[in-house]
């Protein structure tokens, strides 16, 4: 599967995922790992992580800390538009590259590049996405970084699913609940 936008149905009542939008990058066989993009959480970037060796956090207006989801949610998974070495990260075929370097989140910060800091993130185990998409509870669109980096990102919601040319109102799906 290509890298896709996960769209939390309206009807979707776990807790964790409700009324999420989900950059998902990785799913086969094995599972499925992506990092909520839409729960934005009140800290700066420079709140968050420490300057080292003298390198200034500067945050930028289009940078922010988001909520990546309920696994692992002390450590960060860098969003961007910008540049990431192939051994610090993932490059993904839509323009959107993933890090959990430090070092690039730091050389990405100095370069004034968009970046959203994803505490945790979201796994799934082999089939576990895919039952919850045949179940109802997600639908999904290509990723596209207009999307992910938004001006708007308080209504990213609305955003995704008027990608596929729908308001939350004309979605009925079956609910997941788990």
């Amino acid at each position: 599967m290509k890298p896709t936008i996960l769209i939390a149905s309206p009807q979707m009542a776990d807790p964790f995922f409700e009324r999420t939008v989900v950059l998902l990058w990785h799913h086969d066989d094995e599972g499925a790992i992506g990092v909520v993009v839409n729960r934005h959480l009140d800290h700066a970037i420079s709140e968050v992580i420490s300057a080292e060796d003298g390198v200034q956090v500067i945050d930028h207006r289009h940078n922010r800390v988001s909520w990546g989801g309920p696994v692992e949610t002390t450590s960060g998974t860098v969003v961007t538009s910008g540049s990431v070495e192939e051994a610090e990260g993932w490059t993904l075929e839509c323009g959107i590259n993933i890090t959990r370097s430090q070092d690039a989140l730091h050389r990405l910060l100095g370069a004034g590049e968009p970046v959203i800091l994803c505490l945790g993130y979201a796994g799934w185990g082999p089939g576990q996405l895919d039952q919850e998409i045949q179940k109802g509870g997600w639908l999904y669109v290509d990723a596209d970084p207009k999307l992910v980096f938004t001006e708007d990102p308080e209504h990213l919601y609305e955003l995704a699913l008027g990608a596929l040319g729908l308001k939350e109102h004309q979605v009925w799906m079956q609910p997941i609940d788990e």
